[in-house]
């Protein structure tokens, strides 16, 4: 475990208002001084964002560790964009620190879409395939140059196992609310499932929030404040968050990933869902119901996956 790399100390967020962002905008993009500020609904975790008028968004990191992605993106999106058959973020602006904000911000254009659920998909089947088309045309991209895992992407695209200690303690606190015989089986052949050491661009954070649709239709993809280039693994997390079985063997085919791969993408998928569950541990008695039944999916598609493997 020496050589694993360490995710750190939890970033200490900082609260960013509508009247900041104001003056930021004012004072370094005057042209767009006068256009409302708005906070976005459900804008996310890593980044304040605000709606800057009718057709931009201003993204502010919350922590200096989600700072370290703004020079990335600004380098890369418009490097990947004409290159994806989908839409994506591509900055307007870059701005500085100031107004009392101390970190690199951005203005980008505003996508339209509402965030991917399983309910709002017209055609699970077709979702999956048009999700894995877009990730494979993310993959096939040119890697030269491309930033490889470390914390400004909190290590995706490297080793599962720098996530051990993490699932471990989820573990220890679902012992007795879930079959974590089962769990530590399944991330076991995750840790032992070969990667050939190919590295592509992934996007490192394929969820609900970061995938819009427009009539029931995947429309764009957002947030690649974790993008780069290695194990592409991790973006196959999604297969067991949202898509349906059906959806799931579809998306599977499509980007025709091998035993080995799929096996680490649900390594990355009972991650996501085992630290998710343990969460409302310290405050309630059971664990989150979607999070449970993620869970379920991954334990059900890797007991299925075991009984028609053949044999040796």
């Amino acid at each position: 475990m020496s050589n694993t790399p360490h995710l750190g100390p939890v970033p200490q967020r900082i609260a960013v208002g509508a009247e900041q962002v104001r003056s930021l905008v004012a004072g370094q993009f005057p042209q767009w001084a006068d256009l409302p500020v708005q906070p976005v609904a459900s804008g996310g975790w890593d980044n304040w964002t605000f709606h800057l008028g009718d057709g931009m968004l201003v993204r502010l990191p919350s922590a200096s560790e989600y700072a370290l992605a703004v020079d990335k993106e600004h380098r890369w999106l418009p490097t990947l964009a004409p290159r994806l058959p989908l839409p994506i973020p591509v900055a307007l602006a870059k701005g500085e620190p100031g107004a009392g904000y101390p970190y690199s911000w951005s203005i980008y254009s505003w996508l339209d879409g509402e965030p991917a659920s399983a309910d709002r998909i017209a055609d699970p089947v077709r979702f999956a395939i048009d999700l894995a088309g877009f990730l494979a045309a993310l993959q096939s991209v040119d890697t030269t140059d491309g930033p490889r895992p470390g914390q400004h992407n909190w290590f995706r695209g490297g080793p599962l196992r720098t996530y051990g200690r993490e699932v471990q303690r989820a573990l220890t606190a679902l012992d007795g609310h879930v079959d974590v015989d089962l769990a530590r089986e399944i991330w076991k052949s995750a840790l032992d499932a070969p990667w050939d050491g190919v590295e592509s661009w992934f996007h490192g954070d394929v969820a609900q929030g970061n995938l819009l649709l427009n009539d029931g239709e995947l429309a764009a993809v957002i947030d690649f404040g974790t993008c780069g280039v290695g194990d592409p693994a991790c973006d196959l997390a999604i297969a067991w968050t949202l898509l349906t079985a059906d959806g799931r063997q579809a998306f599977r085919e499509r980007l025709s990933a091998s035993e080995a791969t799929w096996a680490r993408g649900r390594g990355w998928a009972l991650w996501k869902a085992l630290v998710t569950c343990a969460q409302p541990l310290g405050t309630a008695d059971e664990p989150a119901p979607n999070a449970l039944r993620v869970l379920a999916e991954i334990f059900s598609e890797y007991v299925a996956d075991a009984v028609t493997k053949p044999k040796p």
